[in-house]
């Protein structure tokens, strides 16, 4: 899989913009991309705040991760703005049948595919050799859009993970 996805992101927003990142418990099918995609495009086209419209873009990344983005530089986000976006993500997950709020499942690349784990696996499966501190982790706490570009697919000995766990090819361990 083409791992590349700083391309897709729209160069005219602002580093310091805002950014949501939702990872869904399975790759969407293409139909139901293609749905995400028309009614992420259309909530962005309207996404407002104290009135005024927001400079807003949406992406469907790796078929897997909802991405919202604010440009917030000349302006603020108001509370029913964001709840506007949570709104909309709780509709896909109801629609279809998906979890985009489960904070427990990381994902990581794992034979060129995204895998999601729970978090209390990861310990063993670092023990076991199935992943390393080398292996891709999605930080979907990244929170700006230079986050987004810089710190979203890590190594996962670069991530906070990596002070909960005792990786195989650190030196030190932290937080056992």
């Amino acid at each position: 899989m083409n791992w590349e996805y700083k391309y897709l992101l729209n160069g005219n927003f602002h580093p310091d913009s805002r950014v949501w990142i939702y990872q869904s418990n399975r790759p969407f099918s293409e139909t139901e991309a293609a749905e995400i995609v028309m009614i992420l495009k259309e909530f962005t086209s309207q996404w407002k705040s104290h009135g005024s419209p927001i400079k807003g873009e949406s992406y469907l990344i790796f078929d897997q991760f909802i991405i919202l983005m604010a440009d917030i530089t000349d302006a603020s986000l108001c509370g029913s703005s964001m709840d506007s976006a949570a709104r909309l993500i709780k509709e896909f997950e109801q629609h279809f049948s998906v979890s985009l709020f489960d904070r427990t499942s990381l994902a990581l690349i794992i034979n060129e595919k995204v895998q999601l784990l729970p978090m209390n696996q990861l310990q063993q499966l670092v023990k076991d050799g199935s992943i390393t501190g080398e292996t891709i982790y999605f930080n979907n706490l990244a929170a700006t859009k230079e986050e987004l570009e810089n710190k979203w697919m890590i190594p996962l000995k670069e991530s906070w993970l990596a002070r909960k766990i005792f990786l195989k090819d650190t030196i030190s361990q932290i937080d056992k």
